[in-house]
């Protein structure tokens, strides 16, 4: 066949050493030629085979000590053992959810309504890229926030290769947010949904409280409705607000004491939770989610009313302070020091910036809101070089403590809102080479100065904004 046995592909293979064929010897007759190897004794304990690892198995000591397999049992504490106290373990900040498997459940869940927050409309892949979660994961999220009302599927994307997936986005009609202003001289009042979209925006000529209750019951009463649910209620004041979001410090312009304007507000609309704070940070908060402060890192906001504040941001998130206090820049002594103040004193730059100051250096009367009064100084200036050598003296001052802000914080925009958004150029430019004169060094960056487009429900908006606050940080489940 012209092959030997054992090396044609169709016969079988010679048997091997070992595979039922006795050991060839190994002696002087072997093919090796050299003396038999010598036995290796066994070992005195475990032997050879599986016989030996039977003995040994079987002479491990059981008992109390010793599971069935051998295994020593934990040793109990003696007398003598020491004893270890717990570990204390600081507790989590009031914003987060509680630790665990529902605590993780709630930060997921979280997680995905901020990205749909800020994608828009998007996949289960999609979701689950951008947030890190497996995609079973966010199927299950999904679907919990579906049959919640919260999220809601759409149609296939046209034009996608292979299977195309189906985005889900966030709806507007289930989850709502109340967003409250009481001001010195008008009442303003937004309702935002979950997805950020406004439903109602109403501003009202008021001073009091009663002038906000009415308009906030009836504001909701004409968004209510059987499938609708309101998340919260955040009511904006000129004035220092606790770090407790509820109990008003001091409020120099108006008649507001402790936490007397949330417990009215809840007795008339159906939250939970009424929250009070500043209404410079929640017109800050609008401009870093709707307005000129978006996608900027480090910025500020002014408003421009009867009193001057601020609202300082970083990444798009507001700083307090150590008491919640942080951004009270209306009474910095800026400006003209023989000027009176609301609060008793002199010298404050919102008496030298303020509308009351403004309307004074014009010579004109105060209409319904600092808007409608602002949009009729802007066009008495177009004909009266008084009006413009007045809003010139504003703008002068109004760069004074910008300059002294921008070296105290260094931000990259400063949004101007309230009356100054309608004058804007006429204030904007003087403050301008004001800033430029006054900061110490070329090397200081000098922030852009925007004025707001949000209007004078900047503040109702970011207080209705910041309802969602405990729902986008998981706090409070939507699908609960």
């Amino acid at each position: 066949m012209g092959q030997c046995r054992g090396e044609h592909a169709q016969l079988p293979h010679p048997a091997r050493e070992g595979e039922g064929v006795p050991r060839r010897p190994r002696g002087a007759g072997g093919a090796g030629g050299g003396p038999p190897p010598r036995a290796r004794p066994a070992h005195p304990r475990r032997g050879r085979g599986l016989e030996a690892a039977a003995r040994v198995a079987a002479a491990r000591p059981r008992g109390p000590r010793h599971d069935r397999r051998g295994h020593r049992a934990p040793r109990p504490a003696g007398s003598r053992a020491p004893v270890r106290r717990p570990l204390t373990v600081p507790s989590a900040p009031a914003h987060r959810p509680t630790a665990g498997t529902e605590g993780l459940r709630r930060e997921n869940t979280a997680s995905v309504l901020r990205a749909l927050r800020r994608l828009g409309p998007a996949t289960r892949a999609e979701l689950a890229k951008d947030t890190g979660l497996a995609k079973a994961t966010v199927g299950v999220i999904v679907s919990a926030l579906e049959a919640a009302g919260a999220v809601a599927e759409q149609g296939s994307r046209p034009g996608a290769r292979g299977r195309p997936g189906r985005p889900v986005a966030l709806r507007g009609e289930r989850f709502l947010g109340l967003g409250l202003e009481l001001n010195v001289d008008y009442v303003a009042a937004v309702v935002l949904d979950l997805a950020g979209r406004v439903h109602v925006r109403e501003t009202r000529p008021a001073s009091s409280v009663d002038d906000l209750l009415d308009l906030a019951r009836s504001v909701w009463d004409g968004c209510s409705g059987p499938d609708r649910a309101l998340v919260g209620a955040t009511v904006a004041l000129p004035a220092l607000v606790r770090a407790d979001n509820r109990t008003v410090a001091w409020a120099p312009n108006l008649e507001a004491h402790g936490d007397d304007i949330a417990a009215r507000v809840s007795q008339v609309v159906p939250a939970g939770d009424v929250r009070v704070t500043n209404d410079a940070n929640c017109a800050a908060y609008a401009e870093a989610h709707h307005g000129a402060a978006r996608g900027v890192r480090h910025a500020l906001y002014l408003t421009g009313t009867v009193g001057i504040g601020a609202g300082i941001l970083q990444d798009g998130e507001l700083v307090r302070g150590g008491a919640g206090f942080a951004g009270e820049v209306g009474h910095m002594p800026v400006g003209d020091s023989a000027a009176v103040c609301g609060c008793g004193r002199r010298g404050c730059w919102e008496a030298s910036v303020g509308l009351k100051a403004m309307l004074a250096a014009v010579g004109m009367p105060e209409l319904d809101t600092p808007l409608v009064t602002a949009e009729a100084v802007a066009d008495r200036a177009a004909s009266d070089g008084g009006v413009r050598a007045g809003l010139e003296r504003v703008g002068h001052d109004l760069g004074l403590g910008i300059a002294m802000l921008s070296s105290v914080l260094d931000p990259t925009v400063i949004v101007l809102g309230g009356y100054f958004a309608p004058l804007g150029e006429l204030v904007l430019e003087p403050a301008r080479r004001t800033l430029d004169e006054r900061l110490a060094s070329q090397v200081q960056v000098r922030p852009a100065l925007r004025p707001s487009t949000l209007g004078i429900e900047a503040a109702a908006l970011g207080a209705a904004e910041q309802c969602f606050d405990p729902v986008f940080s998981g706090s409070t489940d939507l699908t609960a």
